[in-house]
């Protein structure tokens, strides 16, 4: 299925619907009294987490980041920069780096994949700025407004070749598993993850073959979600807490560092991580389903699967490093 999705982007087919059994009456007031649940906390503005971090490594010529998506990239939830997923990757990279970081968020929440052509025509306006590597997260506003799944990775795979074309290394964090939302029931609870992983494989598709590299944050997410709800979830029950976006930017760091050629790169696979070199549609789909899956090209039509983040429970507190401000963040 994901790869006919793709193919029906790459090509200018017609709308493969998916989430085509909706018009069930039991769906429906399932999606009605979701839509009750969730969202009706409190989801403040998320600050804007624009700036340098790592001053700490000095005023030297800095690594250029862009953030693109929706409010899981603009970090909707929270209430100060250094927890925004922005800032948290921001500082990681400088960290590793040992460089200052010059951080540009263009997501919007609420945006589908149809906003990446604003996004992108606002991130490489500025002449001399370009980006060094970009960071998207895309994909759960187009499954809950049920955009055409071939329009959203042909908007998805365009913003990828464009940032690709300019210049800067891309990585797309797939679309989350919303069949974790904790007010969501049975079946709306597994169409709603089907849907999700669909989108999420071929989300992966149209990147890989545009040259970027993804990370499967929603099964990522996923699993711990459905685990810890009230740790990970924000007040909302729909936003990623605080511990949450943490989990998230742990899990994408470690390939937005390798991409920067910043992080130990070989094509050598560790089969007790149940790493392999796939075909690209067998590699998404696999992607799909296992938290925190890299996937990248290699020789085509193959692709590499790798397993970079660290598996361990999320910390209960995250400190105050979450104060921190874009110009102290090399202390997070």
């Amino acid at each position: 299925m994901a790869r006919r999705i793709a193919a029906g982007a790459a090509y200018g087919g017609g709308s493969i619907g998916l989430i085509g059994a909706a018009g069930v009456g039991i769906l429906l007031a399932e999606v009605q009294l979701a839509k009750r649940s969730v969202g009706n906390g409190d989801a403040p503005v998320p600050p804007n987490g624009d700036g340098w971090y790592g001053l700490a490594f000095g005023r030297t010529e800095p690594l250029r980041m862009g953030m693109l998506g929706d409010s899981l990239a603009a970090g909707q939830g929270v209430r100060r920069t250094g927890q925004t997923p922005g800032a948290l990757l921001a500082s990681g990279l400088a960290a590793v780096a040992e460089r200052p970081v010059d951080l540009r968020n263009v997501a919007l929440p609420g945006a589908t994949s149809d906003d990446l052509d604003r996004q992108v025509t606002l991130l490489l306006a500025e002449s001399g700025r370009t980006p060094d590597v970009c960071a998207i997260m895309i994909g759960a506003n187009d499954v809950t407004h049920r955009m055409p799944a071939t329009e959203s990775v042909r908007c998805l795979s365009s913003a990828v070749r464009r940032l690709r074309t300019a210049g800067a290394e891309v990585i797309v964090a797939t679309c989350p598993d919303l069949g974790t939302i904790e007010p969501v029931y049975q079946p709306l609870r597994w169409l709603a993850r089907r849907t999700s992983r669909q989108l999420a494989a071929a989300q992966t598709i149209v990147t890989v073959e545009q040259g970027g590299r993804t990370i499967s944050l929603g099964d990522l997410l996923g699993p711990e979600f459905e685990a810890h709800p009230r740790e990970l979830f924000g007040p909302d029950n729909y936003h990623p807490s605080v511990e949450g976006y943490a989990t998230a930017a742990m899990a994408v760091l470690p390939t937005l560092c390798a991409a920067l050629g910043l992080w130990p790169e070989t094509d050598h696979l560790d089969v007790s991580r149940d790493e392999d070199m796939l075909p690209v549609a067998k590699a998404a789909s696999a992607a799909a389903s296992e938290p925190g899956t890299e996937v990248s090209a290699a020789r085509a039509p193959w692709a590499l699967l790798k397993h970079r983040r660290r598996r361990h429970p999320v910390p209960g507190e995250t400190g105050e490093s979450g104060e921190a401000t874009p110009s102290e963040a090399h202390q997070i």
